[in-house]
């Protein structure tokens, strides 16, 4: 997939394009994006935004997906080119017939695809009439009802993982860089891997939870680890029969289910037997379909 940041580093070409922040491109995102796939012998192209919009315009939100993840999620949707505009005061403040020419017109769009409803430009002045008027085919995608981007937030915030999945069309998914840990889970004969996950982009609610890293099932502390007295918030994952090195490493983990709330315990051996329990719960889950 080829990844842009300024029009003119697109190769040239006939585009079907699906326009939107797409922050973690769930099941209305991609009935938007899937339109732009199907859009016949068209190239599928994505023009999206970085940062979100809504953190110029100064209304803070945490992301559901970096973009690195949002990249990943649209090219297995069938993406060929996505288009990353630099989200800025400058961008904020483009009329919107100017934004069209140069972002979508100057990157070959014939088609664009859209939700009803679909604004953009200075004051949300532009609407789906005006890209008509420019000479592209708009072509609207129903809403599909339900779903939207804050019932999701809401839901990771808690926890509800399965219902955030039913939403997004794939697990919750919590991703960093895995750095150096206190080693307690080593000496408990359950090492983890300690992520560092990016300052913007939503961690579910504090608990344990049962997911994977990959083909490998996953049991998942999120929080302070009160047993030991923590304050730093982390998260770390113990790959069920597994062993390496993964320092460095970038991991997506997906969350699969709620276990338990995370607490102190009576001993080391009551909070090792617990552990095991989660871990057997671990290997028992079933992944959100």
């Amino acid at each position: 997939m080829n990844v842009a940041r300024d029009p003119g580093a697109l190769p040239p070409a006939r585009r079907a394009v699906a326009i939107g922040t797409f922050d973690g491109v769930h099941l209305g995102h991609r009935a938007v994006v899937g339109a732009a796939v199907a859009a016949g012998d068209l190239v599928p192209t994505v023009v999206t935004f970085d940062p979100h919009p809504r953190l110029v315009l100064g209304r803070p939100v945490m992301l559901l997906s970096s973009v690195e993840r949002r990249l990943e999620l649209l090219e297995q949707c069938g993406i060929q080119d996505v288009l990353v505009v630099p989200f800025d005061e400058e961008l904020a403040a483009l009329d919107a017939e100017d934004f069209a020419r140069a972002y979508l017109l100057g990157i070959g769009a014939e088609v664009v695809v859209a939700g009803v409803g679909f604004r953009f430009g200075r004051e949300r002045g532009g609407d789906l009439e005006l890209l008509r008027s420019l000479g592209l085919d708009v072509r609207h995608v129903p809403i599909v009802e339900g779903i939207s981007s804050t019932r999701i937030r809401d839901c990771v915030a808690a926890g509800d993982v399965r219902q955030a999945a039913a939403m997004l069309g794939r697990p919750v998914e919590v991703e960093g860089t895995v750095v150096g840990g206190d080693h307690r889970g080593a000496g408990l004969g359950f090492p983890t891997a300690n992520l560092a996950a990016p300052a913007d982009v939503l961690v579910p609610a504090n608990g344990i939870y049962a997911g994977a890293v990959g083909d490998r099932r996953a049991a998942v502390s999120i929080g302070v680890n009160p047993h030991f007295g923590g304050v730093e918030r982390r998260v770390e994952a113990y790959l069920l029969d597994w062993s390496g090195d993964l320092y460095d490493e970038r991991l997506v983990v997906e969350l699969w289910e709620y276990l338990r709330d995370e607490r102190a315990f009576a001993s080391d051996d009551e909070l090792v037997a617990q552990i095991a329990r989660d871990v057997d719960q671990t290997r028992a889950a079933v992944k959100p379909s």
